[in-house]
C-alpha cells in the first residue's frame, strides 16, 4: 500500500484523520509547537488500521507525522514536558467550535487522561505517513466500557 497523506479542513475530515491516529504512540520529544507560524506538530508511530482487512501475519506501524496549523495557543493536561522520554498513547481527535464562526478547540486526547488542546482559528491539519513500515505482532485492545 501506498504511504497515507490525509488534508483535514472541517471536523469530518478531522474524524478521519482521528481514526488513522488511533492508537499512535509518542515520546513527549516528538511534539513541536512554533507559536510564530501558528503550527503544532507531531511526530508519531500510528497503528495501521487501514491495513487489518488485507491477508497478512501481524500487523503494521509506520512514521507520520501531523500538523495542525492556524493555532493560537496550546495547552496541556497530564503531560510533564521536562520528560521528553515519556511516551503517550493518543486515543481521538475532536473538535468543539466556538459560536458560529469556525475557530474553536481541537482536543488530541490521550490514555491516563491527558491531553493537548488546540486553539485554532480553523481546521486545518495534515497526516503524512514519513517513512517505512514495521510489523508488529501487537494489536491495541480497548476494555469494553
Amino acid at each position: 500500500m501506498d504511504t497515507l497523506k490525509l488534508l483535514a479542513l472541517d471536523a469530518e475530515d478531522l474524524a478521519v484523520v482521528s481514526a488513522h491516529l488511533q492508537d499512535a504512540v509518542f515520546k513527549t520529544g516528538d511534539i513541536s509547537w512554533d507559536a510564530r507560524h501558528g503550527v503544532f506538530s507531531v511526530a508519531l508511530n500510528r497503528f495501521a488500521w487501514e491495513m487489518i482487512g488485507e491477508k497478512r501475519k501481524g500487523f503494521q506501524r509506520r512514521r507520520a507525522l501531523v500538523a495542525f496549523k492556524r493555532v493560537r495557543a496550546v495547552r496541556s493536561i497530564g503531560i510533564d514536558r521536562n520528560d521528553r522520554d515519556a511516551v503517550l498513547s493518543l486515543l481521538a481527535i475532536r473538535f468543539a467550535p466556538s459560536a458560529d464562526g469556525p475557530e474553536g478547540t481541537v482536543e488530541l486526547l490521550m490514555s491516563g487522561d491527558a491531553s493537548i488542546a488546540l486553539e485554532v482559528e480553523c481546521i486545518e491539519s495534515q497526516l503524512a505517513d514519513t517513512g517505512g513500515a514495521w510489523e508488529t505482532s501487537l494489536k491495541p485492545r480497548h476494555p469494553a466500557g
